[in-house]
C-alpha cells in the first residue's frame, strides 16, 4: 500500500511554523516513515504536481496567490492550514486597517510601486478555499502538529481544544499575568498551547484565535476587577485577530 503524499507549501509568512516541523529532530523521522514528502521548499529541491495532502503556512496577499491556491486545493485530497497566517490571517492581517497605499510606502517606500510588491487585502486561507483542518498557532506546537498528523493519517478526528488557556495556565498554576497589570488574551484564546507565554512571563498574545464560543460574560468580569475596559481587550486582539 503506497504511503500518503504530502507537499508543504507557503505563502506570506515568516516560515517560523515549517521551522517547528523541523525542530521535531528525532520525531520527525517516525512520520516521515508514515508519508511520502514529494515537496516541500524549505527543505527539499524536488518539486510534484500530485500529492494527496497539502499544507498551507501563509496568509494570502495577491491575486497571483490565490490563484496558486486554487490549483493546490484542486489536487489536494485534504488540505490543512498551518499555523495563525494561514488559519486566521495572522499579523499580516492587522494592515487591513489601513490603507494598502499607505501600508506599501511605509515598508517598501518608492520600491513598494514595483508589480511583484502589489498587496491587496489580507486573506486566511479559508477566505479563499475550503480547508479540511487547521492546526492554530504562531508558531505551531510541534507536538501538536505531529498529534494532528497522525491523527488524520488514521482516519481519526483531531482533537484540538475549545476552551479557553486560562484552563491550562490554572492547571500550571501561573499567577494570572492580569496581577502583573498586563491585558492577557488567555480567556478568550484557544488553548492547546500549554500555555507557554504565561508560563515564561509573558501574556497571551492570542495567536491561536479565539475559542468558537467564548465566554464574554466572564472576560468582561476578568476586565472590571482590573479597572479594565472591553475596549482595552478588543486594541490586544487586533494583533492577531483582525477580521
Amino acid at each position: 500500500m503506497s504511503k500518503p503524499r504530502v507537499a508543504i507549501f507557503d505563502f506570506a509568512c515568516c516560515e517560523g511554523c515549517q521551522l517547528q516541523i523541523v525542530n521535531l529532530e528525532e520525531d520527525i523521522l517516525n512520520l516521515i516513515e508514515l508519508v511520502d514528502v514529494v515537496e516541500w521548499r524549505e527543505a527539499m529541491s524536488e518539486q510534484s504536481h500530485e500529492y494527496d495532502i497539502a499544507i498551507i503556512e501563509g496568509s494570502i496577499t495577491r491575486e497571483e496567490d490565490a490563484k496558486r491556491l486554487e490549483v493546490i486545493r484542486s489536487r489536494a485530497k485534504i488540505l490543512i492550514a498551518l499555523g495563525a497566517c494561514a488559519t486566521m490571517g495572522g499579523v499580516n492581517k492587522m494592515k487591513n486597517n489601513f490603507d494598502l497605499n499607505e501600508v506599501r510606502e511605509c515598508v517598501y517606500g518608492e520600491d513598494g510601486k514595483m508589480a511583484h510588491l502589489h498587496t491587496e487585502m489580507t486573506q486566511a486561507v479559508d477566505e479563499v478555499v475550503e480547508v479540511d483542518f487547521k492546526i492554530p498557532g504562531c508558531p505551531i506546537n510541534p507536538a501538536e502538529f505531529a498529534q494532528i498528523i497522525r491523527s488524520l493519517l488514521l482516519g481519526k478526528t483531531p482533537f484540538v481544544p475549545d476552551y479557553p488557556v486560562c484552563v491550562e495556565c490554572k492547571a500550571k498554576e501561573n499567577i494570572c499575568r492580569y496581577e502583573y497589570n498586563e491585558i492577557c488574551l488567555g480567556p478568550v484564546t484557544r488553548a492547546g498551547c500549554d500555555a507557554p507565554c504565561p508560563s515564561a512571563g509573558w501574556r497571551c498574545f492570542g495567536c491561536r484565535g479565539m475559542v468558537e464560543n467564548p465566554n464574554v460574560e466572564a472576560a468582561q468580569e476578568v476586565m472590571e476587577k482590573y479597572n479594565l475596559t472591553v475596549d482595552d481587550l478588543k486594541q490586544k486582539l487586533v494583533l492577531f485577530n483582525t477580521k
